[in-house]
């Protein structure tokens, strides 16, 4: 070892890092997929094969039909003169009753300018909520939107939704001081607020609204089309979110009355179906109202399915509930804190996390069953397709443009929520990694 020089006695080390090589071909890229999820094993391929020739059977008899639509007929009979021996659909009726489909047979086809307004506004009204990392101050538009698309959808004077606005306003800041003060003061700002409320509606509000330019009333009964569904679903499901967690706390309560009232009405609903409720709010609600009271439809419905969600809901939320561990509602009393406190600080937004793959499942489902007001002659898009559309002299018996135009709208909204979903379980990390 001693005849080594001393320049050979020290092992080479590299000072450069070899360039990483590629994969081979059949352990990376589009093969490597192709082999691991549709071809990995002899069953899988068989049901790869399987499925691939259904969906070519699918596509062979669907594309023509599709491809060789007509656009630019009146009516079903000069659609299928322009089609001749040709197979294909009459897309005609779309272009044709698109705007019946959309907002309904009765309103002011001038005026779809405001329902349109309402929809792009609400994008602007959820965006805080929805995506928690926008400033704060936005939410003020989010509590103003409630009343500025029930004007532009229904019009009329100012008055209504200003004097909404005013009553929450007066209630949220009577709860400020019930919270933070005594009952006593409570009442006395209570009774203040109603006659402050009470001298702007009988005076200044109406003078107000009278040099403001008036929107043309619609009534309600002209509502129709997708634009009833959107403000069904958004409208229930907004006001059933709250309500449902009131009565999952309601039913863990440890007072009796409480409890029992949430647990009876809870289990009422989840055993009655909508449709029976809708017929309730259609025809039997009325006999429990003095003479001559004039309830609106859209909101005895409003009422029913919100009441119909909020059950659902509330068992969604209860099971969040009962998936936190013991330690966290001890944790909310070793710190000191009260119910409500507890519940606002660390019980709720944990078990909402839990519970947001229910919450969406209720959602997506409400949202599709709105469809059902058409058994109660209300025209929603679906009531539209049975009723207006396929009942005319021109497109007598046309049906499949018809319900696939309005799969693509369901399909669209429901899947937009499951996405949002999704990317908010993976923002907030539900799985508590």
């Amino acid at each position: 070892m001693s005849d080594i020089p001393a320049s050979r006695s020290v092992a080479f080390v590299r000072h450069d890092q070899i360039p990483a090589s590629p994969p081979p071909l059949g352990a990376g890229g589009p093969i490597a997929w192709l082999r691991e999820n549709l071809f990995n094993g002899p069953f899988n391929t068989i049901l790869t094969l399987v499925a691939m020739y259904c969906v070519y059977l699918l596509l062979s008899s669907a594309m023509p039909w599709v491809l060789n639509g007509v656009w630019h007929t009146d009516s079903l009979k000069a659609c299928r003169e322009a089609l001749g021996d040709k197979v294909g659909a009459c897309f005609s009726v779309l272009s044709e009753r698109w705007n019946q489909l959309l907002f309904g047979i009765s309103y002011p086809p001038d005026q779809y300018w405001r329902p349109s307004l309402a929809f792009v506004l609400l994008f602007a009204a959820a965006a805080p909520v929805m995506f928690y990392d926008l400033p704060r101050k936005m939410l003020i538009f989010t509590g103003l939107y409630p009343f500025i698309a029930y004007w532009l959808i229904w019009g009329g004077t100012t008055l209504s939704p200003i004097f909404g606005l005013l009553g929450f306003v007066a209630g949220y800041y009577v709860y400020s001081l019930l919270v933070k003060d005594s009952f006593a003061k409570a009442a006395g700002a209570g009774v203040a607020s109603a006659i402050i409320v009470w001298i702007l509606s009988g005076y200044i509000i109406p003078a107000i609204a009278s040099e403001n330019p008036w929107l043309p009333a619609v009534a309600s009964r002209d509502l129709g089309g997708f634009m009833l569904n959107m403000i069904l679903g958004v409208t229930c499901v907004s006001l059933s979110l709250p309500l449902g967690i009131l009565l999952a706390l309601g039913r863990q309560s440890d007072m009796p009355i409480i409890k029992w009232i949430c647990v009876v009405f809870i289990e009422f609903i989840r055993g009655v179906p909508l449709i029976t409720l809708l017929f309730v709010a259609n025809v039997v609600l009325a006999y429990f109202l003095p003479p001559g009271t004039n309830f609106d439809l859209i909101l005895r419905v409003i009422i029913m399915i919100t009441l119909f969600s909020a059950a659902y809901i509330a068992e969604v939320i209860r099971g969040g509930l009962a998936a936190l561990p013991r330690g966290q509602y001890e944790a909310g009393d070793s710190l000191g804190l009260d119910y409500p406190q507890a519940m606002r600080l660390i019980i709720l937004p944990q078990a909402l996390k839990i519970s947001i793959p229910g919450i969406v499942n209720v959602a997506v489902g409400l949202f599709k069953d709105t469809t059902l007001v058409s058994v109660i002659s209300m025209f929603d898009l679906v009531g539209m397709i049975r009723g207006p559309v396929v009942e005319s002299a021109a497109w007598k018996g046309i049906y499949w443009e018809l319900f696939m135009f309005a799969s693509v709208l369901f399909f669209v909204i429901c899947y937009g929520i499951s996405q949002y979903s999704q990317w908010l379980e993976r923002r907030l990390a539900t799985d508590h990694r």
